[in-house]
């Protein structure tokens, strides 16, 4: 594969930059591994970029190479605490594209005030893994073509984003529906957090736009929250895109506390 060399900041010897796999990058020092890069194609086709480096200087060199191979543009995330991440992601030409926090969401109704929300008149919640997949399919897709004809879907949680053939892209076992009739208009997405079976996250909360506004998506938030706590799971977490005030305020509004976020980053 392609390679690039480079004098070292750190001593005498070149750093050598080579091309592994088509999306895997080492920087070699002295037959030392001192950096390792890896792209991956998100399922909306953008392409993510990640960096892991001793030192600075490997990281730049990683940087300009895998830069150079790729086309643009670029994106990458970084928690919004890793300020030396950030600085060279930055330092390569990226830029801050969009803010997404971290919130750890209470399940106990009697902190959330959910204890009282019921779906509007004429809508029923599905408990999660009850939903038919059929429907559920349909409103993914009627769903999705809303938010792509509006905001776009590269602005939802990339682990929501369906695969390009659309196979696997809605398991029921994850979600909780919002019926009306013989017909899904709202659903909640909820996962268990890998190596951390009682953590629960909530990875999507979507409403037809017919519906918006009317205390569907509270209802089931309610729904959902309230199963967790029924478990004994007290907190479950949830990722929010912070450009979108109705979601702040609807997780804000059930005592949800920020711990984090993180950033993501363009290079166009």
């Amino acid at each position: 594969m392609n390679s690039a060399r480079f004098i070292s900041d750190m001593g005498k010897h070149a750093v050598v930059v080579n091309r592994v796999a088509e999306t895997q990058w080492h920087a070699v020092e002295d037959d030392l591994t001192i950096g390792r890069g890896h792209t991956s194609r998100r399922p909306d086709g953008r392409m993510f970029l990640s960096i892991d480096a001793w030192h600075g200087a490997a990281f730049d060199r990683l940087a300009d190479t895998m830069l150079a191979d790729l086309p643009k543009p670029l994106y990458t995330i970084a928690d919004e605490a890793d300020l030396d991440l950030i600085s060279q992601w930055e330092r390569a030409g990226f830029t801050i594209r969009r803010r997404e926090g971290e919130y750890l969401v209470p399940t106990d109704p009697r902190v959330t005030g959910l204890g009282s929300a019921p779906p509007p008149a004429g809508v029923t919640i599905v408990a999660v893994g009850r939903a038919r997949r059929g429907p559920l399919l349909t409103l993914d897709r009627l769903i999705r073509e809303e938010v792509e004809a509006t905001v776009g879907w590269q602005e939802m949680p990339a682990e929501v984003l369906p695969r390009p053939d659309g196979a696997g892209a809605v398991d029921p076992s994850q979600y909780a529906v919002a019926a009306q009739g013989d017909e899904y208009v709202g659903l909640l997405r909820v996962a268990t957090v890998l190596r951390q079976p009682r953590c629960r996250r909530i990875g999507l909360i979507a409403v037809r736009s017919g519906l918006r506004r009317r205390g569907v998506a509270r209802a089931l938030l309610a729904h959902v929250l309230g199963s967790l706590h029924r478990c004994g799971i007290e907190t479950a977490s949830a990722d929010v895109n912070e450009s979108n005030r109705a979601a702040v305020a609807l997780f804000e509004g059930v005592g949800a506390r920020r711990a984090g976020g993180n950033l993501e980053l363009v290079l166009r």
